[in-house]
């Protein structure tokens, strides 16, 4: 009893560790100076990194999510659906969460790396002697970049994954294009890719987030940062399902479906 006792106030200190990071990034987001060649620098880096994985996901993800509605609608008889199932499928959902994993695991794992090695070489410490805020110099700048990465691939991952949808249903699963699009454009609506843009941002900026914190927060040395970089990965992933349901319900309850 004592264990899950303090196993759950570890959690809950750990929750609130982060919260508490997350309102220092805030706010320090708009304190100046702004770090910009900094920003721009991890921005790329991000980018970098995590365009091409990003599209080679987007490309199974439409797929698979077009031949499995495709087999569905096929059997209720609702196959002139099948286009605004498929697309809506992928912006709403598979496009802003393939997203964020890749950078979650290609650009916020080696954040989160960078600072655990400043971190353990006491770099930080020296940063806060000397009256350097280390979220303003560090953190927002990899935040910020994280998101604006997240946003950007988000918009590109939507495109390769309706077109490789596209794709597979006209020639894998003979469609017409025609009831394709048509089905898309009668049903879909403008609001799904702002809600899609606006998980991207989240999640981004959620990523960014755990990095910078288990990377600020290592323990054990070395051995310390390779485990705070497996942790932020998976503490991202936890958080990006949970808030991508949260933030879903709520769209789709505020936000009527077309033509209802």
């Amino acid at each position: 009893m004592d264990k899950s006792r303090s196993a759950v106030a570890s959690a809950l200190n750990e929750f609130g560790s982060l919260f508490s990071l997350g309102l220092d990034v805030v706010v320090n987001m708009f304190r100046r100076p702004f770090q910009a060649r900094e920003f721009i620098q991890q921005f790329w880096f991000i980018a970098s990194v995590s365009i091409l994985p990003a599209a080679f996901v987007a490309i199974p993800f439409g797929a698979v999510i077009t031949l499995q509605l495709g087999s569905l609608t096929s059997q209720i008889g609702a196959e002139s659906f099948n286009g605004a199932a498929s697309v809506l499928a992928v912006i709403q959902q598979a496009s802003p969460i393939v997203t964020t994993l890749i950078i979650a695991g290609a650009g916020g794992s080696a954040i989160c790396a960078d600072l655990g090695s400043r971190t353990i070489r006491e770099e930080i410490d020296a940063m806060k002697v000397l009256g350097v805020s280390p979220v303003q110099r560090l953190v927002v700048p990899r935040v910020l970049a994280a998101m604006l990465a997240s946003v950007l691939l988000n918009g590109m991952v939507s495109v390769v994954g309706v077109a490789g949808g596209y794709f597979f249903n006209v020639i894998m699963q003979d469609g017409t294009p025609g009831a394709f699009l048509a089905s898309f454009s009668a049903l879909a609506q403008l609001p799904d890719l702002w809600v899609s843009e606006l998980k991207a941002l989240i999640f981004g900026f959620l990523a960014g987030l755990v990095a910078a914190y288990r990377g600020l927060n290592p323990k054990g040395g070395p051995k310390g940062v390779g485990d705070v970089v497996n942790q932020s990965v998976v503490i991202t992933f936890l958080l990006l399902f949970f808030v991508n349901f949260v933030i879903s319900v709520i769209y789709l309850q505020i936000v009527p479906a077309k033509g209802a």
